[in-house]
Formats: structure tokens, sequence, C-alpha cells
């Protein structure tokens, strides 16, 4: 599978982000085992696991699964490459030293010509990390340690806030073959089995089953982050379904002063990935308005805050144009 060129504040990924939010309430659950049981037999990855070799035939499990886990940074190496050989036991040792934070995906560029070329790689050594599924360039060439820390730090940071990932258990007792798919299982939890309705019904195009789920859930638990985040979503995927991008589209540009036009459009904006579009859009619109009609538009741009994560530097930025723009 080709990896996707992504930037850490790139386009809207609703699957990944779902993932994400399921990664993470994994993780809290396994850490939170780990510590009840003093860290021993918790059936976390072994710190031998947080290096591993990868190649072509194994990218998809190894790396794109594993991402929506745990940030991967994948180092390009060759044997005949003298500054590989120096940066190289320098992402080892910073692997372990990171508790699980990231994993370390090896690849020998000369045994996997396919993966450097799918990731444009010019020269070696090159790394790049893939985060939930999206891949984004860290460095290349050779770099001092400190660069390197820092490097991760932002990696190990946007990933916990931006797509909620929170790392890997380490379990110094378990064998040094383990992975984490040999974890046991948490516990589920009171409201699984409708959170996994609400899953099956959008990977099956129900939207509306989707947002009826969802809001089961929220009603016996209203601060329920995933189902909060999971309605969003699907009320925003339910408004397209049905939409004539063409004739959306036709209606905004003909009239700018048109709130349930201007909405229509950013939703459409958001769905596409176009981040700042959907906001700058809604906001402006806001500006024009007044009455009921500003007020709907103000409640939709919440809401798209919403389905980004108000963690998000854009939803920041977006906040403080609305504010402006009320008052």
């Amino acid at each position: 599978m080709q990896p996707r060129n992504m930037s850490m504040s790139g386009v809207v990924d609703l699957a990944a982000v779902k993932a994400a939010q399921e990664a993470k309430a994994k993780a809290e659950q396994a850490r939170a085992e780990a510590a009840r049981q003093g860290g021993g037999g918790s059936g976390g990855v072994s710190p031998a696991g947080l290096v591993i070799d990868v190649d072509e035939a194994g990218f998809e499990r190894d790396v794109l699964q594993r991402s929506t886990e745990v940030p991967v940074v994948i180092d390009f190496w060759a044997e005949w490459c003298e500054p590989c050989k120096q940066l190289s036991p320098v992402l080892e040792r910073l692997a372990v030293e990171y508790n699980g934070r990231f994993v370390l995906a090896k690849v020998d560029v000369d045994a996997n010509q396919m993966l450097m070329q799918q990731f444009g790689i010019q020269g070696i050594p090159a790394v790049f990390a893939v985060v939930a599924g999206q891949a984004l360039p860290l460095f290349q060439g050779a770099a001092g340690e400190a660069q390197i820390r820092g490097t991760l730090d932002q990696l190990v940071q946007v990933a916990e806030e931006r797509f909620g990932l929170t790392g890997l258990v380490v379990d110094p007792d378990a064998e040094p073959g383990s992975t984490p798919a040999e974890a046991a299982e948490p516990p589920a939890g009171p409201h699984d089995a409708l959170l996994e309705a609400a899953v099956q019904a959008l990977d099956a195009g129900d939207f509306g089953g989707a947002v009826q789920a969802y809001k089961n859930v929220l009603s016996d638990d209203p601060g329920n982050t995933e189902a909060k985040l999971g309605l969003a979503q699907a009320e925003l995927l339910h408004r397209v379904a049905d939409a004539d991008p063409q004739q959306v589209r036709k209606d905004a540009a003909e009239k700018p002063g048109d709130a349930q036009a201007q909405i229509a459009a950013a939703d459409l904006d958001l769905v596409g990935g176009h981040v700042e579009d959907a906001f700058g859009r809604l906001t402006d619109t806001v500006r024009r308005t007044a009455g009921a009609d500003r007020d709907a538009v103000r409640v939709r741009l919440l809401e798209l805050f919403e389905v980004v994560g108000a963690d998000d530097p854009r939803v920041i930025a977006a906040r403080r144009a609305l504010a402006r723009a009320l008052f």
C-alpha cells in the first residue's frame, strides 16, 4: 500500500481520527491494567520490540496498521551508508528511552526499493513517521541528537494531542518477540456494543443509523468522548450523503449572503479536507448575516470544530476569528 504524504497539519481523515480514538481508549486501559499489576505480566511489548525490521511484504501490517496505536518512525538505511551507521544507533537507543511512545521501523533500501520510491527518497539516511496511517517526513541526512530529540518530542506531542495516540505499554518481562497484538484485550466497557454498532453503521453507509447509535450512548453517558466525536462525524456524513456537489457549489457562489447555501458548501469543504476553507466560509457568513441566520451559521461552525478537534491549531485560529466576527 502506498503511503500518503501528509504533514502534521494535513487534512481531516475521519477514518484515521476514529481509529485513533479507539486506539487511545485501548492504550489507556492497557496502561491502567499494567499499573494495577505493577508492570509485570501486562502483556505489553518488550523493549526489544520497540525496534523492528520491516520489508515491503510486512509494511501494511507492521507500519500502517501499527500506526493506529503508536507513531512509527521509519529509518531508511543501507549497509554501505556511513552516515546511517551513525544515525541508526541513536534512533534505536531513543526508541527504548522513549519507552513505547514510538516504534522504530528499520527499512533496508537495497532490499526494499519499492518503499524507497513510494516515499520519494532521494538520499539516505532518511527518516519518516507514520501516524494514524498518515506519512510525514522528519529529516534527511545526519542529524545531531538534540535535533532528533526535538523532532521526536514534537511527533509524540502531535500524535497524542491530535490523534489520541498514547503509545504502547512496555513490559520488561515480556518475551523479546512479543508484540502489542498479543496483549490481553481490556474488559469491554458498558457502551462498547452500541459504539461498535455505530461504527458498523458508518462502514455500511448507514449514517442515520450511526447518528442514532451515538445518540443512544450519549443519552446514558453525556461525557463519552468517542461518542461525541463519532456523532459529529456521522451527522456531517449524513448531511452530505445525498448532496449534489455541483449544485451546492453553484448556489454558494451565486448567493454569498445565503446562510443555508454557505452552510451546505462548508460541509462539503470539510469532507473534502479543505478545513480552512470551511471555517473561513462560515466566519465570513457570520459577518454578513444577522438574527436566526447568523446563529445557524455559528452553530454549524461549532459543530465542525467538534469534527476536527478542539486542540487542532486551525480550530483555535478559527475560534479567534469567530469571536472577532461576533463582537
